[in-house]
């Protein structure tokens, strides 16, 4: 039982926030009203401290390596876009229960040959017939997934009988159709599909000449910087009749358009994450690699227009960070600056903060995060500044309320695995793929 006293709640609808106390027991906001008054339990002083819902990153890749970090930066909540079921069902089983994020996810991505990432793996298939497409949504909802993923290279006819199979089971699927020649977004949408990863296709259905391999003549022909908003907003209005949701992960054009001058910060969790050579050792490549800054960067301010413009139609838009893809996104604070690049595109400090929270959640259904209220799952986040008036206050974290349970941030480092510990998993990782013959993959 823990009693928070006279922290500022923010109401996430409104923005209003009131000095209030908050009783939680066990995992579960009980009572929340001014001056509560209770023997025997542990009471935290937050005065002067701002209280939000944890954070939800709605498009991750998250791994036992790096899980926790997501925790000490105040993400709570992840929606794992492929993966492993196998690997994961530790986090998914302990429902947020443990130091790490509550894990939200799909299995191995659905693509088409010859695959974007290679052969079949535990990780990725590689779908080439109908039959092969119904068997393995078939495996993928009896080990238990949340969602489906598809990738561009995944011809149509296939993509949509994993539609219709997903369907059955009453599991929506998400797509990365960044690399796709056959399919861009209004396709997909009347395909079934009902999530854009990475604000995926609408490229392509807004300009039907350009692809990620495009000749330079292509590329140079867009204005990227200056985009045409009639034509996003003519695309947008298409996707809003099939209620796409989109997830533009910005931070990861971003993070590419700076290079080597990528943004970071100085705070302790991520000063703590370059002992981690898991992260660190591809990193510094990306940034080497001019192309991802060519293909991927100049992307950017078109992904905040397309974002903004869709939201500002009543679309469904979430905040993620496809972390640890591409170039220093770092887990959890490539949230933090997320939520800046929403409000750089448009997006008040209010509107950026419910896409990473109750309306997060709504793109879930998941009825009880989100949100600070009574009967609610107690995630909350404890902060030293106003995030409403500045949206950079996101990061300045007092504590962390995560399932119930108050952790201050460097006891969330200290339990991140060592390297030999990193090591002694992935053995017995690779063992079990191995037994259930699955190839690991790198």
């Amino acid at each position: 039982m823990k009693l928070l006293k006279n922290g500022f709640i923010v109401n996430m609808e409104t923005g209003e926030f009131s000095r209030q106390d908050i009783y939680i027991e066990n995992n579960e906001i009980i009572k929340i009203a001014p001056n509560i008054q209770m023997d025997d339990v542990e009471a935290i002083d937050c005065t002067n401290k701002w209280l939000i819902p944890g954070l939800i990153d709605m498009h991750v890749h998250i791994k036992k390596h790096f899980a926790n970090y997501f925790t000490a930066a105040g993400i709570t909540t992840v929606r794992n876009t492929a993966g492993s079921i196998i690997e994961l069902k530790p986090f998914i089983d302990a429902n947020g229960s443990k130091l790490e994020p509550r894990v939200i996810s799909a299995d191995r991505m659905i693509d088409g040959p010859p695959g974007l990432w290679g052969d079949d793996t535990a990780y990725n298939i590689n779908v080439d017939n109908a039959d092969l497409a119904k068997q393995e949504v078939a495996r993928q909802v009896e080990l238990g997934a949340h969602f489906i993923k598809v990738y561009g290279w995944l011809d149509p006819e296939y993509m949509e009988v994993v539609v219709s199979e997903a369907r059955k089971h009453n599991l929506e699927v998400s797509s990365d159709i960044l690399y796709s020649k056959k399919v861009d977004a209004l396709h997909a949408a009347a395909i079934g599909i009902d999530w854009l990863e990475h604000g995926s296709g609408i490229i392509q259905a807004m300009y039907p000449e350009w692809s990620m391999d495009a000749p330079k003549e292509i590329w140079d022909s867009i204005p990227w910087e200056q985009p045409d908003e009639q034509l996003i907003e003519s695309i947008c209005k298409e996707l809003l009749k099939k209620d796409i949701k989109l997830c533009p992960t910005i931070v990861l054009y971003d993070q590419m358009r700076l290079a080597d001058h990528y943004w970071t910060t100085t705070h302790e969790v991520v000063h703590h994450m370059e002992n981690s050579d898991y992260l660190f050792k591809h990193w510094p490549q990306a940034v080497q690699a001019k192309q991802g800054q060519v293909t991927f960067g100049i992307q950017t301010k078109t992904i905040q227009k397309i974002a903004y413009t869709y939201y500002k139609m009543g679309g469904t838009v979430v905040t993620g960070t496809d972390t640890p893809a591409g170039s220093f996104t770092y887990p959890g604070f490539a949230l933090h600056r997320e939520l800046q690049l929403f409000v750089d595109a448009g997006f008040t400090p209010l509107e950026a903060l419910q896409q990473a929270t109750i309306n997060a959640a709504k793109a879930l259904k998941v009825a009880d995060l989100g949100d600070i209220k009574e009967g609610f799952t107690a995630d909350l986040l404890v902060l030293n500044e106003n995030p409403l008036s500045d949206i950079e206050n996101t990061m300045k974290i007092d504590r962390i309320v995560k399932d119930g349970k108050l952790y201050a941030i460097h006891e969330l480092l200290e339990n991140i695995p060592t390297e030999q510990e990193i090591n002694d998993y992935t053995k017995e990782l690779i063992k079990t793929f191995e037994e259930l013959g699955l190839n690991a993959g790198n």
